[in-house]
């Protein structure tokens, strides 16, 4: 388990030339998140960087260009996540807003095809008389693939935003901003970023050539933001100056009403109001919904749902994928259990868990095995990796790590150390992913736990919450909270402000079965204040003799019947009497 919980208070930088009238509460959360300038917090369209600095968008663009004037057959493959979905649909859109009559798009299935554009993948592709294979959100790793397209006499055009390897596929075009020669300034853009930008691109070159007119007007690209932003926020990928505009027209679209119809049916479903809707709304109600096809079935039935113009239709597709994710939830929560029991089984071999956990069942789903290993991190907190049969002999294996350990560089030593044992892996530092025969399990097992064994210390296992300090009396107000809901976007890189400070304890019960719910009055004074804690470990708390806490929190608004109150969302708590 872990060892402590720290609370860290964030320091405050060096004011520099942030607007003279911002607040005072916004300027010290600003400064906590390194923002310097006035320019930082511009959320209007017009500061989008421009594509012109995106190395390969020439050579993309003629390609499209080319492929539309001659009728050919686009194929857009898309990943099997939420930013692959966005970003298909996005593709699709723009491209048959464009004169595009011979679009289509290929999600590839995570449990036969495997990661990308794949030999499979492509045979798929050239089934369906692809005449141009489109990749978005994925490719920057499809060498085989791509060369299997060419194979097949058919030019491949790959958009991608994660990391390259040393060498690149023999694509006609790439797109990432994270090539090493690309001179792009956000390397942070997500997948349906990227796609985003060249259609930008796509649309400014046919302008040039006077391609819209009277009889094919030129699209608005704007009403694409609210996938844009979808995409972004379900990616998790850094929230930079650029991905805070892009996130937030979009989110400005969709509480305006201007969004999809498959976006309005998942906040339907998912019953948010979207007039009030943030960013992380985005990533905690929507994103999993959608992920939760690729997970357990087949993401073109999200793809699907963000194409169709029919609410009628997008509402039967969003509560399929509603379905879906109650079923992924109950799997997550059964493979939670049996991992809960493999974990006292080894402490009642062994006094303490060792460093690094690897986790099998023959029975897990390989499509939930990722969030499993997150929500195992989080528990226990040390990096885990864990496995599902993939049906051929072979396991399936997703890992989650902590600050401090680079994932895929503690992959790549056990490689360098026992060759072959995996059979192939990749990934960053706090996700990875990998493949081994199943009668190599317990040797990786044993082999993983050694090696952080020897990377990590127990200090490594105390977990940090980072605080941006206190409320003062008067903030704990509704103005505050709204002040805080419309400062943002908040996100990953740029973390939603989050607050620490002591308070009587006045009331507790559980409701829910395992959420606190508490009134709080501050010590130094100020308004009785409801407070919620979700998922509480259950043996501690309530606690009845508890009269003081100190908390760490966020300050957030509960609407209910019409009726708007703050309300403290507590992240941790510690009794202090």
């Amino acid at each position: 388990m872990i060892k402590s919980v720290e609370l860290r208070r964030r320091e405050i930088g060096v004011e520099d030339q942030l607007p003279a009238d911002l607040p005072p509460l916004l300027k010290r959360l600003y400064l906590q998140r390194g923002v310097r300038s006035a320019a930082e917090l511009e959320r209007g369209a017009k500061h989008l960087l421009p594509f012109t600095s995106l190395s390969g968008l020439d050579a993309a663009v003629e390609l499209l260009h080319q492929a539309l004037l001659d009728g050919r057959r686009i194929m857009v493959v898309g990943d099997f996540d939420a930013d692959g979905a966005t970003s298909t649909a996005l593709t699709v859109l723009a491209l048959r807003s464009m004169g595009g009559h011979n679009v289509q798009y290929l999600v590839p299935n995570r449990f036969d095809d495997g990661y990308g554009l794949s030999p499979e993948v492509v045979e798929q592709a050239r089934a369906r008389g692809a005449q141009l294979i489109l990749t978005v959100d994925n490719g920057i790793s499809s060498h085989s693939g791509v060369a299997c397209a060419h194979q097949h006499g058919i030019p491949v055009l790959v958009t991608d935003h994660h990391l390259p390897g040393e060498t690149l596929p023999e694509a006609e075009a790439i797109v990432n901003p994270n090539l090493r020669d690309c001179a792009f300034p956000s390397r942070a853009l997500a997948g349906v970023g990227v796609a985003f930008y060249l259609m930008m691109a796509l649309r400014a070159h046919l302008r040039k050539l006077g391609w819209f007119g009277a009889t094919r007007a030129e699209p608005n690209l704007a009403e694409l933001l609210d996938l844009v932003a979808l995409g972004t926020v379900a990616d998790v990928v850094p929230l930079d100056v650029n991905n805070r505009i892009l996130v937030w027209q979009g989110l400005s679209r969709i509480r305006a009403g201007k969004c999809r119809p498959g976006i309005r049916a998942l906040l339907e479903i998912a019953n948010r109001d979207a007039r009030q809707l943030v960013a992380s709304d985005l990533g905690f109600a929507l994103g999993p919904r959608l992920n939760a096809a690729g997970r357990l079935d087949d993401m073109s039935v999200g793809v699907a749902l963000l194409l169709t113009d029919d609410i009628t239709q997008a509402r039967m597709l969003a509560n399929e994928l509603d379905a879906l994710n109650q079923t992924r939830k109950e799997i997550e929560q059964g493979m939670q259990s049996e991992a809960l029991a493999l974990c006292q089984t080894l402490e009642r071999q062994q006094t303490e868990l060792p460093l690094g956990l690897a986790f099998y069942h023959p029975e897990w789903h390989q499509g939930v095995v990722g969030i499993l290993a997150s929500r195992l991190k989080e528990r226990f907190y040390r990096p885990v990796i864990a496995f599902a049969p993939a049906g051929d002999g072979t396991l399936k294996g997703s890992g989650r790590s902590i600050p401090g350990l680079h994932l895929r560089d503690a992959l790549e030593r056990l490689d360098t150390l026992y060759p072959g044992m995996m059979l192939k892996f990749g990934g960053h530092a706090m996700a990875a992913g990998l493949s081994l025969e199943e009668a190599q399990f317990e040797a990786f097992r044993q082999r993983f736990a050694d090696l952080l064994g020897e990377w990590l210390s127990e200090e490594s296992l105390q977990s940090v919450i980072w605080s941006d300090g206190a409320l003062q009396p008067g903030e704990f107000s509704l103005q505050t909270a709204e002040l805080l809901r419309e400062a943002g976007p908040w996100g990953q890189a740029f973390p939603e402000p989050a607050f620490d400070g002591k308070f009587k304890l006045l009331q507790q019960r559980l409701v829910g079965e395992r959420h606190l719910k508490v009134m709080l009055e501050p010590l130094g004074g100020g308004p009785l204040i409801d407070g919620i804690a979700f998922n509480v470990d259950t043996t501690l708390w309530p606690d009845n003799s508890v009269r003081q806490v100190e908390l760490a929190f966020k300050l957030d608004i509960n609407e209910y019947r019409g009726n708007r109150s703050v309300q403290l969302i507590i992240e941790h708590l510690w009794p202090l009497s």
